[in-house]
């Protein structure tokens, strides 16, 4: 593993344990990655917006089913620049909330020591745009070769986190977003 691949994975690890307040995560299991896929995807008669995150930090603790995930806002990759200016500034605000996080429990019993492929839940805290809200997300969960990956696709409502959509670009923006995340995750090493 190189140097800064390492410092990023002690920065994910230290964050999430500041986070959880719970020295248990120590003793656990841990599954990580500093290179999860987040995107989302706004479709509208007049627009369609879609834009991608490949540096989502997650971590899981194969133990208690713990999951923590956290992105920097200003990571979405647009494909027009002018999208992403309005993104940050206008809608996400993210020099004010520069980040989005899920914390929580994954609801099965699954064992992730055997090869696989699971549905799964997980309910916990989804915080954007500074609001934040219980919510169970759905996905899948597949165990192979001692990575995990996690799929999941759900929806975020902008009025749920007070995102702002001024009236002259209301029809251009979804107020409904599709979300998905993929994030293969190895053990974390200490």
């Amino acid at each position: 593993m190189d140097i800064n691949k390492l410092e990023r994975s002690i920065g994910i690890l230290l964050t999430f344990l500041i986070f959880t307040g719970q020295s248990a995560w120590a003793q656990s299991t841990l599954y990580a990655t500093s290179a999860g896929q987040t995107s989302f995807f706004s479709k509208t008669p007049v627009e369609d917006i879609k834009a991608v995150n490949k540096k989502t930090q997650v971590i899981l603790n194969t133990t208690s089913g713990e999951i923590a995930v956290r992105m920097n806002m200003r990571d979405f990759d647009f494909p027009n620049e002018l999208m992403e200016e309005h993104f940050n500034e206008n809608y996400m605000e993210s020099a004010k909330y520069p980040t989005s996080t899920f914390k929580g429990k994954v609801d099965q019993d699954i064992d992730l020591t055997k090869n696989g492929t699971y549905n799964l839940t997980a309910s916990g805290t989804f915080t954007i745009h500074g609001k934040s809200q219980n919510r169970t997300l759905k996905g899948d969960i597949t165990v192979k070769g001692g990575e995990i990956l996690i799929n999941s696709e759900f929806n975020v409502s902008l009025s749920d986190h007070s995102i702002d959509v001024p009236k002259i670009v209301f029809v251009k923006i979804a107020q409904n977003i599709q979300v998905k995340s993929s994030y293969s995750m190895v053990p974390y090493k200490q």
